[in-house]
């Protein structure tokens, strides 16, 4: 899973990277210190893997990842080359979702590109960047569906006209998520690698007294509001908190998060929001040569999960053997959870649930 970071610039956005990556992106206060995209690795915690390590002692240990890139900057034009410009475009799309870090605390101190906070603003912004992009890329598309039609292909002339309704709806400053149509002609849309057609997270990145009461906090109900009229996910974030975290080790970052009145980091709730945003659930492979979690799109079937660990698992599947982890914790180990009839061989049309241990069979 691939999530840009993208904001306005000074809204905290490589503070916010820095922290849940460790990956020491250079932050200042003024637009555009981040110039290249920076790439950050992060492990997704799951105590269910850590079960599994102590009960087998493997050789490796392989959770699931999810990388960051933290986007520079965009400012107004960006669509037309200002800033940084296409650049920063053509970096968001290679990204299965957006992480918008929105600016919702008051700062003297550090300069904000247009003068004051307003979290709407802000959003807006960015919005019309990335819809003025995608009205490039429909009215591309539908010049070229309509030159195919001329030689009678009615597929090229439903095309255009799909493309034409999505165009009126982008030009009324509207993304293409927010985009009413029927289920095959969203598939027909999302072959064009749209912008605004990318999930989002809006991280409403607070200081830490708004962030001790945010849900009174004038700013971040603002920002939640536009989330709810995009069905986006929101997250409560104090990017300097999760900066201090960073450089604490386990017990210390318990503990500061006890002292906030916090359970979880940012970042946790982050990549909560980012399975939950994409579908994901994670199956989990076990032995004592290698525990792992692996990602998949909830409704995946056991032959596609099998795929994602060798293509050849895929075409010589047989069946799966599961096990749920919560029956393979209660039981304390496999061979007691066999005894008690819990696990269970699974073929072609089963559909994997989160949490899943398997092996699979295959003949090739």
């Amino acid at each position: 899973m691939k999530l840009g970071i993208v904001g306005l610039p000074n809204v905290g956005k490589s503070t916010l990277f820095n922290a849940i990556t460790n990956a020491g992106a250079e932050s200042a206060n003024y637009p555009f210190c981040t110039i290249e995209p920076n790439v950050g690795m992060v492990t997704v915690p799951d105590p269910r893997l850590d079960y599994l390590a102590q009960m087998y002692q493997p050789k490796k240990l392989t959770p699931a990842v999810i990388e960051f890139v933290d986007i520079a900057g965009l400012v107004k034009g960006a669509s037309k080359g200002e800033g940084l410009g296409n650049k920063f475009l053509d970096n968001i799309r290679s990204t299965d979702a957006i992480v918008h870090v929105v600016r919702c605390f008051d700062d003297e101190n550090i300069i904000h590109v247009d003068g004051s906070t307003d979290p709407r603003r802000d959003i807006e912004t960015i919005d019309l960047e990335l819809i003025m992009s995608d009205v490039e890329m429909v009215e591309r598309r539908i010049d070229k569906a309509t030159k195919a039609a001329k030689g009678g292909d009615k597929k090229f002339a439903h095309e255009a006209e799909v493309f034409q309704g999505l165009l009126e709806h982008l030009n009324n400053g509207k993304s293409a998520r927010s985009y009413d149509c029927d289920a095959d002609d969203m598939e027909l849309i999302r072959t064009s690698d749209l912008l605004t057609l990318k999930p989002i997270i809006f991280a409403a990145n607070m200081d830490e007294f708004g962030i001790a009461d945010y849900k009174n906090d004038t700013y971040y109900q603002t920002v939640k509001s536009i989330a709810d009229g995009e069905n986006a996910q929101v997250l409560p974030i104090c990017a300097c908190i999760e900066e201090e975290l960073a450089a604490l080790d386990k017990d210390e970052q318990e503990m500061f998060l006890g002292e906030l009145g916090m359970t979880e980091s940012g970042l946790d709730r982050m990549i909560q929001c980012s399975y939950t945003l994409l579908g994901l659930i994670s199956f989990l492979t076990c032995g004592p040569d290698e525990c792992r979690a692996w990602t998949i799109k909830r409704g995946t079937k056991a032959p596609q999960a099998a795929g994602k660990i060798h293509t050849d698992f895929e075409r010589g599947f047989i069946r799966a053997e599961i096990v749920a982890f919560d029956d393979l914790k209660a039981c304390g180990s496999m061979n007691a959870a066999k005894e008690k009839g819990l696990v269970r061989s699974e073929g072609k049309e089963y559909v994997m649930q989160d949490g899943d241990v398997t092996l699979f069979r295959f003949n090739v």
